[in-house]
């Protein structure tokens, strides 16, 4: 059985961690898969936008695989993070298509850490969520600790790691941490109509957009309103922007080439 289902239909790339059995965990052989399906994501002008998720419905991904790291030393967890983990993590967020995870269960550790790198995150009622590692000893390192204060707020943040309290998905939703949370029955769809919605859109736009608001995530105000401005005029040399404005004026949906 292969540890990721990867398919792609309709501009869509969807990414099915599947080790059920394992409640999803991230062992070594499905961040080296999931890093050559990224890197073919990233060339494949096809695709528009991209879902994460994990088979069943009992988790999305249940952190890492903690069996591999029992005889870890530092140098072999520094060269993991430079690669595996928090590289790959960031190499996730900083994908030219808006990524959309799909949380369908436990999302802990490792799994709320790749959550966290997602445009957007959509989960069932039945979803959960935490940071457990001080429980085994460590804290978490594939960005949890910059990236959870970032969407909720410092001391709610510091108070889920300090703590590795596990909370549930209206709580997630109240605090930030997920943008939309749905019934389990309701998920797919749901994010089946948001990844359509965004699909229609012009791929080139959405990835100017995408690079302006994370580039102003991590600088300050000043420097993300420059950036801000120069992708925004960049807008204006596009065929799809063209072709934006004239269908507005034609009454007509818009036809985008990413182009």
């Amino acid at each position: 059985m292969t540890s990721i289902i990867y398919s792609k239909d309709k501009k869509v790339a969807r990414i099915t961690i599947n080790r059920p059995k394992a409640r999803n965990a991230l062992n070594r052989a499905v961040r080296l898969e999931l890093r050559g399906i990224i890197e073919d994501i990233e060339k494949d002008k096809d695709i528009h936008v991209a879902i994460i998720t994990g088979a069943g419905d009992k988790a999305f991904i249940a952190g890492a695989d903690i069996s591999e790291f029992r005889e870890a030393t530092p140098i072999m967890i520094e060269e993991f993070a430079s690669i595996l983990g928090q590289k790959l993590f960031t190499d996730i967020e900083n994908l030219r298509v808006p990524v959309i995870a799909m949380i369908n269960g436990f999302c802990l550790g490792a799994g709320l850490e790749i959550a966290m790198c997602c445009d957007i995150r959509v989960a069932s009622e039945k979803a959960r969520f935490g940071h457990p590692e001080v429980n085994l000893g460590f804290y978490p390192g594939g960005g949890g600790t910059q990236r959870l204060p970032r969407l909720i707020g410092w001391g709610k943040a510091k108070e889920l790691i300090y703590t590795g309290r596990v909370i549930d998905a209206l709580e997630a939703g109240r605090i930030g941490l997920v943008d939309k949370v749905v019934p389990q029955d309701m998920l797919e769809k749901e994010v089946e109509q948001l990844t359509e919605t965004i699909a229609s859109k012009s791929p080139l736009i959405i990835r100017l957009v995408k690079k302006a608001i994370n580039k102003g995530l991590c600088t300050d105000l000043g420097a993300g309103l420059a950036y801000e401005k120069a992708n925004f005029a960049l807008c204006f040399a596009t065929e799809d922007h063209m072709e934006g404005i004239t269908a507005f004026l034609e009454k007509r949906k818009p036809q985008f080439k990413g182009k």
